[in-house]
């Protein structure tokens, strides 16, 4: 419970992770621990990594710039803020919006953006003098995808409308 600004007291509020289903003693089971939700997020987890490997395939790195990394998190970080706003638009997380989100966002969106090889990437660089060259790589990755995901926000309202 918090407090208010009158003082009276009220309840935290609800996380829609929290009672998705009933466990076999009739009690709240948590998303990540029902199977339909958790194959889910594996199908659309399979899927993203099998997007983001042909993009990374596709546009590979320019001048030791890992190109199609960047590309995956900048456009993983607009959809995955598009996605959300436009789903929390709609209503309440349930049903067909909870499934969209965690197949989509968790699963889809979270194979997809790769922020390990943003790290080892950068690493790299740093290990071979490039350290001008991997503070643009984290800069660009971190900035320009706060951006994008603003963009995502913003774009998803400006649909909605």
């Amino acid at each position: 419970m918090t407090t208010s600004d009158s003082g009276r007291e009220r309840p935290l509020p609800h996380d829609p992770d929290l009672e998705a289903d009933e466990d076999p003693a009739g009690g709240p089971r948590p998303v990540h621990l029902t199977p339909f939700f958790i194959g889910l997020v594996a199908i659309g987890g399979a899927g993203g990594s099998l997007a983001r490997y042909g993009v990374e395939r596709l546009l590979g790195t320019s001048d030791g710039l890992p190109v199609g990394t960047l590309a995956v998190n900048l456009v993983g970080a607009f959809a995955l803020g598009a996605l959300l706003e436009w789903l929390a638009i709609r209503g309440s997380d349930v049903a067909h919006r909870r499934a969209a989100r965690l197949l989509l966002g968790t699963g889809f969106l979270g194979g997809f953006t790769t922020y390990s090889a943003l790290a080892v990437e950068s690493d790299g660089l740093l290990r071979e003098g490039r350290a001008g060259l991997a503070l643009v790589y984290v800069l660009a990755t971190v900035v320009v995808g706060l951006v994008a995901s603003l963009a995502g926000v913003l774009g998803a309202r400006a649909a909605a409308r």
